[in-house]
């Protein structure tokens, strides 16, 4: 199984996303200071569905 954490972090970096805090269990919290948008993500983002649900509450089309 793939581990898309790594490339679903790239891609919200190159969108301006920056580490917030560690949120609950194995999650991050991510803000956008632009946007003002908070993003929780899993570090055990296994599942495409989950990484492009981040995307999307992201505000940001689905890439996986």
């Amino acid at each position: 199984m793939a581990n898309f954490y790594r490339d679903l972090v790239a891609i919200l970096r190159a969108n301006g996303f920056e580490f917030l805090r560690v949120g609950k269990g194995s999650h991050e919290i991510w803000f956008n200071p632009t946007t003002h948008r908070h993003v929780t993500v899993p570090r055990t983002t296994k599942s495409r569905h989950t990484a492009n649900d981040v995307l999307k509450q992201a505000g940001l089309k689905k890439q996986f």
